[in-house]
């Protein structure tokens, strides 16, 4: 028997696997081997969580299968609003420091709460134009990716987990120093080469296409950002 109802992918040549393990009873497992390349189909599931978590960090194409089609993790929407609360903290801390206002006042306080939300809807909006940027690409260039609700589904959760590196933000705000904007720079990157990695996984595209997608996700963020600025909003 295996461990739930099929639909699982060997991560080693993203061929389909109907079971991950059989178990004989008395705790004696033993891992699938794939029919395709004769491997394992999923060794991750007699790793540690802290070795899965390393070997995401690294972008291994096998661990983005294990997570994305041989596990139930479903917490990519409440990660998503953890991330944008991350993201409107941070740009709500410099607001702050560049006003300079110390006025007690509730008015002022009021003000201030008021611009957190602002920039949590800010961020929002960027995020939506970035992965509608993505996902307009993708549909153009290659429509038989995403022929199914399903496929957009599984590629908007891959996104929204991937982007797990905006979590930083918070730690390089705490620790600061002359080198944050560095840090931030490079938080953006490892964002962006994880969910270029989770594009070429869910779907299975080649690295020149997964790289279009991105920046067709940049371009309309950035023309978002742009908009903003033109209506002489901070962000």
């Amino acid at each position: 028997m295996g461990a739930a109802g099929g639909g699982y992918r060997c991560v080693e040549c993203n061929r389909e696997a109907p079971e991950l393990y059989r178990d004989y009873q008395r705790g004696v497992l033993r891992i699938a081997i794939c029919k395709s390349c004769q491997k394992p189909v999923d060794k991750y599931i007699e790793y540690d969580p802290v070795i899965i978590l390393i070997n995401a960090i690294l972008c291994k194409t096998q661990v983005y299968r294990h997570i994305l089609f041989n596990t139930k993790i479903n917490i990519h929407g409440k990660l998503c609003i953890f991330c944008l609360l991350c993201e409107a903290y941070l740009r709500w801390l410099q607001l702050q420091d560049s006003s300079q206002n110390t006025d007690p006042d509730d008015l002022i306080r009021y003000a201030k709460e008021w611009d957190f939300y602002r920039m949590f809807g800010i961020a929002s909006l960027e995020q939506t134009a970035y992965l509608t940027g993505i996902f307009t690409a993708l549909w153009l260039a290659r429509p038989e990716s995403l022929k199914t609700k399903s496929d957009f589904i599984l590629l908007l959760k891959a996104l929204l987990l991937s982007s797990y590196g905006k979590l930083l933000l918070i730690p390089a705000v705490i620790w600061e120093h002359d080198y944050t904007p560095l840090c931030l720079k490079l938080i953006k990157l490892f964002v962006l080469t994880s969910n270029s990695q989770a594009i070429r996984v869910t779907l299975n595209l080649s690295q020149k296409l997964t790289l279009l997608a991105i920046l067709s996700g940049l371009i309309l963020e950035n023309g978002v950002v742009y908009l903003f600025q033109r209506m002489g909003w901070n962000v």
